[in-house]
């Protein structure tokens, strides 16, 4: 030891008062340096009990399949049930369970109820917020409405209101020209609707009938015969019409009724030509009897 001190102090030319430090500094620095590699060799060659783990393991696993197993049978369980007529004004919110409504769709329908609102045909179902199509396409046949309200019922409303208040009518305004301020005249139409009203009229060229109102998102049946009863579409109305000749398929994909068959009108042209009259679109494959019928209007094949 005596000489390793001696060595210490001539080959750093450290005092002697420093060499003691100096060597137990350098101890220290030798154990950290190897504490770590030896502490992990230690663990991983010590045998490990793992039993109490797994048992622990196994216990919550089988917590949670029976957790997860209540659950589901919980949640598909109103789905299991048979499917039956009802009507969504006066069906309790357990018979809404049953049929596969979720509980937070069955409270909103019991609240809409009792703040006076009334589903009058089977599509007023989709104003209610959270409720998918496809579900709304499985109970439709279990729907106890009407698809669309009797006309007979509409001017029986109009004439109740006519005289409850004893004033007449006011003037129709002209659907297809109205701004947002006619718009808002009517009773349940805001800020919000009356400029999707007026979007979709820009995007689709122009309303040809008073039912084309439904495609608009938002417009219940109620504000829809409000808006009928209020204004009108003028006989020799031309609404706005896109060449199917020489419009893009992204042109083409802008109007609500084209968006799914802008590419096929596209690829159709480019097979055989020019479309020679708007009765050719009839020819694209892609297109049924309906969709050509809605789409027809809005369509020219040339430029005059």
């Amino acid at each position: 030891m005596l000489r390793i001190r001696h060595w210490i102090k001539d080959f750093f030319g450290f005092p002697r008062s420093h060499v003691n430090g100096f060597i137990i500094l350098l101890i220290l620095t030798t154990l950290m340096l190897f504490s770590e590699p030896v502490w992990h060799w230690w663990v991983s060659n010590k045998p490990s009990d793992s039993q109490k783990d797994k048992l622990k393991l196994d216990s919550l696993v089988a917590l949670w399949d029976q957790a997860q197993s209540q659950g589901e049978t919980n949640e598909h369980e109103p789905q299991k049930q048979a499917l039956f007529h009802f009507d969504p004004n006066n069906t309790p919110a357990k018979d809404l369970l049953m049929l596969g409504f979720t509980q937070n769709l069955a409270t909103r329908i019991t609240r809409y109820r009792e703040k006076g609102g009334k589903f009058r045909t089977k599509s007023d179902l989709l104003k209610i917020y959270g409720v998918d199509s496809t579900f709304y396409q499985r109970l439709y046949p279990f729907i106890s409405l009407p698809e669309r309200e009797a006309i007979s019922a509409r001017k029986t409303r109009k004439y109740e209101r006519k005289v409850l208040t004893g004033k007449k009518s006011p003037e129709k305004f002209d659907l297809n020209n109205a701004d947002t301020s006619q718009l808002k005249k009517i009773y349940g139409i805001g800020d919000k609707l009356s400029m999707r009203i007026l979007k979709y009229r820009d995007v689709l060229g122009g309303f040809m009938e008073m039912d084309q109102l439904r495609e608009v998102y938002g417009l219940d049946s109620l504000v829809i015969d409000r808006l009928i009863e209020n204004s009108t579409i003028q006989n020799e109305f031309q609404p706005k019409k896109i060449n199917i000749n020489t419009a893009s398929e992204k042109q083409l994909s802008t109007h609500p009724y084209l968006s799914k068959v802008a590419k096929a009108i596209v690829s159709y042209r480019f097979q055989h030509g020019d479309f020679k009259t708007v009765e050719d679109i009839r020819n694209v494959s892609s297109l049924n009897e309906k969709s050509v019928q809605r789409i027809i209007p809005y369509l020219k094949v040339n430029d005059e």
